[in-house]
């Protein structure tokens, strides 16, 4: 058996062990991507092979709550890609003001940024108190750093910056105060997310959403997951919701293609037909 093959194995076993002793499913993550996390772990803790990892894994705990951490994807920001914020404002929003009352689902929140980004576009266009956005993630430490809102302020900079290219409406200080070196958003936002942890792979239908944001997570699944995810935001979304994919992310080839109309090609932005 050549050393790849052995490698393989050991990650499959690794990931059958995760999902046996703690119901954590990653076995259909894209190979590449869950083999580099499981490296990059595995050098982390200082162990010589992946199979070593395995017991640690069944008996600690600790250890496992360490390597989902290492495996839950966290890169975010305020008004990430702030065309597709943008977006929202113009094409998305009239609509949404149609309901008496509106929920947002942010799947996959990690520290909570584009949340607070959401709650805040939804505050400017008058929806804030009749709106509440679930954001939801897998990650316990990601979200207990989002329920807190506090943020370095060295980012502030770029955050007001992505801001305004949404066609934001006021000052981006209007939304936070800084406090020892670290931006804290306002707790009238607050009032408007609501945290919980979900986790895709396992998990069912969360809400009843109108619109639904999923940005550059179905990229880590493999195809077969990316179906099931999308068959559960599907089976999640109103008639005539919108969902919100990655940059990198498509319907195009996915069974679901029919049951939504493109909205916007270059942001991902979708509406439920059917």
């Amino acid at each position: 058996m050549k050393l790849s093959d052995i490698e393989n194995l050991e990650i499959q076993l690794l990931l059958e062990a995760v999902y046996c002793r703690y119901g954590y499913d990653f076995r259909n993550y894209a190979r590449a991507s869950i083999r580099r996390r499981i490296i990059q772990f595995m050098q982390l803790v200082g162990a010589g092979s992946i199979s070593e990892m395995i017991p640690m894994l069944i008996h600690d705990e600790v250890f496992f709550g360490q390597m989902v951490k290492e495996f839950s994807i966290t890169v975010t920001e305020m008004f990430r890609d702030p065309a597709m914020f943008l977006a929202l404002r113009n094409k998305v929003i009239p609509v949404l003001k149609s309901y008496p009352y509106i929920k947002v689902w942010h799947a996959g929140c990690a520290t909570g940024e584009e949340a607070y980004s959401l709650a805040i576009l939804m505050e400017e266009e008058n929806l804030g108190k009749r709106t509440t956005v679930f954001a939801t993630d897998f990650n316990d430490s990601a979200l207990e750093k989002a329920k807190e809102g506090i943020f370095p302020l060295e980012n502030v900079k770029k955050y007001s910056q992505n801001y305004q290219n949404t066609g934001g409406k006021y000052s981006f200080s209007n939304y936070y105060q800084a406090n020892y070196g670290a931006m804290v958003v306002k707790s009238t936002l607050k009032e408007t997310l609501t945290f919980a942890n979900h986790n895709l792979v396992t998990d069912q239908v969360f809400t009843e959403a109108h619109l639904i944001l999923c940005r550059n997570v179905l990229i880590y699944f493999n195809k077969e997951l990316q179906e099931k995810v999308m068959q559960l935001f599907d089976d999640s979304l109103v008639h005539g919701g919108f969902l919100c994919l990655g940059a990198k992310e498509s319907l195009l080839y996915s069974k679901h293609h029919d049951r939504f109309r493109e909205i916007d090609a270059k942001n991902k932005i979708y509406q439920k037909i059917s």
